[in-house]
């Protein structure tokens, strides 16, 4: 895989699970990844993905010894801002917070003048609302990547009302050179995919929070009759429900459907903890070591 050769280093703002996906695929595709958090634990802790990561494509025969040595020397590791000077383009995966976000984006404008785009790996927020913060709203886009990263095809390059065209195919130019399909949509809360998503999968925990049918046989209705690879509420653990809820309330904000309104049960389990997956328990229990199983996520 190449990419466009005017984008040869990145950054990357967020080291969790999407950020750390995010600088993998970069560094894969032979780009230059430098990934930003202000404390070291969650650095320390990418890189620690990192590593997993890369010694299952070896062991899978994905990756040669050196080729994989290569793109853990293409990522560099910072708590000091000032590290990401100097890069082409910065991807933002921090918290689903518009103002956080906002704050985010109006320092990396500053701050990274030069810089061919600002996009953020947001699932909801507005596009116009993070850029916005900026004095240069053509060059903020969306770049919404699927989870896990490495793993899924799709990023979705959500045009804002500012963004220039030759940010939009500089963007694209980068997704296809990680080895993704983009597919561009315009700047409304959920996109393409959880706009589509968010109502099957609320529709099935309204359905289990009445108790018309147990998580199991939900799940095994849409599995069987549908052919779908997991089922709506497994769905919903692997995304995490706190996430999903998030995404719930920026939909039902902006369009004031009860389709995508969050069911009073998802609140009371993200309230105690029951998050999905990450937290080893949501519809169903889970072993926390385990390793997360390729699906189309938020």
């Amino acid at each position: 895989m190449s990419t466009s050769t005017q984008i040869s280093r990145v950054g990357v703002v967020g080291a969790g699970f999407m950020g750390s996906g995010i600088a993998e695929s970069c560094a894969v595709a032979g780009v230059d990844v430098t990934v930003f958090e202000p404390e070291q634990a969650p650095l320390d802790r990418s890189r620690g993905r990192l590593e997993q990561s890369i010694g299952r494509a070896v062991t899978r025969g994905k990756l040669s010894r050196d080729d994989a040595d290569a793109v853990v020397e293409r990522i560099a590791y910072t708590t000091d801002m000032a590290h990401l000077d100097g890069v082409d383009a910065v991807i933002e995966a921090v918290v689903e917070d518009p103002r956080v976000k906002g704050k985010l984006f109006e320092q990396l404008d500053q701050q990274l003048p030069e810089a061919l785009f600002l996009a953020s790996n947001t699932s909801s927020i507005p596009i116009a609302e993070v850029a916005a913060w900026t004095q240069r709203p053509d060059r903020v886009l969306g770049l919404h990547f699927f989870s896990p990263v490495p793993v899924m095809k799709l990023v979705e390059v959500v045009v804002a009302l500012d963004t220039a065209d030759d940010t939009v195919s500089l963007a694209e130019d980068l997704a296809t050179g990680m080895g993704k399909k983009p597919i561009r949509t315009k700047d409304r809360s959920g996109f393409i995919v959880n706009m589509l998503l968010v109502p099957y999968l609320m529709a099935a925990v309204r359905m289990y929070e009445e108790g018309f049918a147990t998580a199991e046989d939900i799940d095994e209705g849409m599995k069987l009759g549908c052919g779908h690879p997991m089922g709506p509420l497994t769905l919903a653990d692997f995304i995490g429900l706190d996430v999903l809820y998030s995404v719930c309330d920026s939909l039902y904000e902006e369009f004031k459907e009860p389709a995508y309104a969050p069911p009073p049960l998802m609140k009371r389990m993200v309230a105690s903890g029951r998050i999905g997956r990450k937290a080893g328990r949501g519809f169903y229990e889970y072993r926390r070591e385990a390793a997360p199983a390729p699906v189309q996520a938020v």
